[in-house]
C-alpha cells in the first residue's frame, strides 16, 4: 500500500503547483486582470466545498481502494480537458477543466488522509506518512521546474495556437501518468478487504461538528492558511517580474516559484523532527508569525530583499496545514471522519482568497495586495494562541506527526 500511496501523493502536489503558474500564463496568454487571472485558483479550490460532501458519501459506498482510483480517473478527465481549451482558445474550458481537476483531488485528500492510517500500525505511520508528505513536495517543486518551459516558452500575450498548445502538453503528460496509477489502484482494488470501512454520516453527529468550537475556529484556520498560500503562490512569478522586484523573464520567474514550495518541502523534514520536542500550538504560533513578518517585508522592500521575503513564506506553510488539522479535531474520536470532511471544506479558502487578493491588486497594486494574506497568517496565529491557553501543548506532538493528511497544497 505504501508504494502504491507514493503516486498520489506525488501527482496530488505536482498538479496543485503547476496551477498556480497557470495564473501568471493566462494573465499573459489573455490579456487579463488580476481578478480574471485569479479565478483559476477559485474554479480549481472551490470543489472542496461543492463536492466534499457528496465525495464523502461516494466513499462511504465504494471504499477507499475503490474512490482512490476514481479521483485520479476523474483528475485524468480534468487535465485532458486542456486539450479542449487549447484547441478553443477558451478561458471558460479551462476553469472547467480546472473545476474537474479538483474534484479528483478532493476524492485523493479524503481518501488518501485515512488509508495508510487504517493499513499501518501506529509505530510504523508515522514515519510513512512523513515519507509520503516529503513526495507530496518533490511534486510541488519540480512541477514549476519543469512546467515553466512548456507554460512560458512563448511569454508573448498573443493567443497564438502554439502558446495554447504548449499550455496543453504538461497536463496531458499528468492525464496519462494519473491513468497508471488509477489502473493500478483498481488492480487492487480489493487490498484493504476486511479493514474497518467507512461509517454513514448521519445529521445529528453534522450538528455536533458544528457545535464544536474548536473546529469550527480550526475550520477558519484552514481557510485563512489556505487562502494564503494558494494565493502567494499563484502570484509569486507575477510579483518576481515586477520591475521594481527582479524585472525577470516569466519563464525564470516560474522556476524561481519551485524554491517557494522547495522551501515547504525542507521545513516539512524538520518540523517533523521539532514537532516532538516543541509544543505544537507553540510551533504553529511562530511559525504564523513569521510568515506575517516576511509578507509584510514583501510589501515594503524592492529588489532581492522582497522577493526573498516572499518566497521565505514558503518554509513557515510547511508545518501549518498537518498542525492544523490535529489541533483541529475534536476531542470524540468518532467524529474525526466527519471532522476531516469539515477541514477539507474550508479549503476553499483557496478559491476566494485569491479572487479578493486579485481584485485589491487591480486597485491598488499586487506589492500592497499581499497584505491580506498577511492578515489571514495572523488568524492563524490567534487559533495557535487560543490553543495554547486551552490545550496545552506536548501531548499534541505525537498526534501531529501521525496525521496522515495530504496536501494536493496545498
Amino acid at each position: 500500500m505504501f508504494a502504491l500511496s507514493i503516486g498520489p501523493y506525488f501527482m496530488g502536489g505536482f498538479v496543485v503547483s503547476l496551477v498556480s503558474l497557470l495564473v501568471l500564463r493566462l494573465k499573459l496568454l489573455m490579456a487579463l486582470d488580476y481578478v480574471q487571472s485569479s479565478l483559476v485558483q477559485f474554479a480549481f479550490h472551490s470543489s472542496y466545498l461543492l463536492f466534499a460532501l457528496p465525495i464523502t458519501a461516494w466513499l462511504v459506498r465504494i471504499g477507499y481502494m475503490r474512490g482512490i482510483a476514481t479521483g485520479l480517473l476523474v483528475m485524468a478527465v480534468g487535465c485532458v480537458s486542456f486539450v479542449g481549451a487549447a484547441a478553443l482558445h477558451s478561458y471558460a474550458v479551462v476553469l472547467l477543466a480546472l473545476l474537474t481537476l479538483s474534484a479528483g483531488v478532493t476524492f485523493l485528500q479524503i481518501a488518501c488522509s485515512v488509508t495508510v492510517a487504517v493499513v499501518e500500525p501506529a509505530q510504523r505511520a508515522i514515519p510513512r506518512v512523513t515519507l509520503l508528505q516529503g513526495f507530496n513536495s518533490v511534486g510541488t517543486v519540480l512541477a514549476p521546474l519543469i512546467g515553466a518551459w512548456f507554460l512560458f516558452a512563448d511569454h508573448g500575450s498573443t493567443a497564438s495556437d502554439g502558446a495554447w498548445t504548449m499550455l496543453a502538453i504538461p497536463f496531458v503528460a499528468c492525464m496519462l501518468v494519473l491513468l497508471g496509477l488509477a489502473r493500478a489502484f483498481w488492480s487492487n482494488r480489493e487490498l484493504l478487504a476486511g479493514m474497518p470501512r467507512p461509517r454513514r454520516v448521519r445529521v445529528g453527529e453534522l450538528h455536533r461538528l458544528i457545535a464544536d468550537r474548536r473546529l469550527v475556529a480550526g475550520a477558519l484556520a484552514m481557510f485563512a492558511y489556505v487562502g494564503a498560500e494558494v494565493t502567494i503562490g499563484g502570484l509569486l512569478a507575477g510579483y518576481l517580474v515586477l520591475p521594481e522586484i527582479l524585472a525577470v523573464e516569466p519563464i525564470t520567474a516560474g522556476r524561481l516559484v519551485s524554491l517557494y514550495w522547495g522551501g515547504a518541502m525542507l521545513g516539512r523534514f524538520v518540523g517533523a523532527a521539532i514537532i516532538t520536542r516543541v509544543p505544537a500550538p507553540r510551533l504553529l504560533a511562530l511559525a504564523a508569525v513569521a510568515a506575517t513578518v516576511f509578507v509584510v517585508v514583501a510589501t515594503q522592500a524592492d529588489g532581492a530583499l522582497g522577493a526573498t521575503a516572499l518566497i521565505a513564506v514558503g518554509l513557515c506553510n510547511s508545518i501549518m496545514y498537518p498542525t492544523l488539522f490535529a489541533l483541529s479535531l475534536p476531542d470524540d474520536q468518532s467524529l474525526a471522519p466527519h471532522a476531516s470532511m469539515v477541514l477539507c471544506m474550508a479549503v476553499v479558502g483557496g478559491a476566494v482568497v485569491p479572487v479578493l487578493t486579485g481584485g485589491l491588486a487591480d486597485q491598488i497594486g499586487l506589492g500592497n495586495a499581499l497584505l491580506l494574506p498577511g492578515l489571514c497568517y495572523l488568524g492563524i496565529a490567534a487559533f495557535a494562541f487560543g490553543c495554547t491557553r486551552t490545550r496545552g501543548g506536548v501531548e499534541q506532538a505525537p498526534a501531529i506527526v501521525r496525521s496522515p493528511v495530504i496536501r494536493p497544497r496545498t
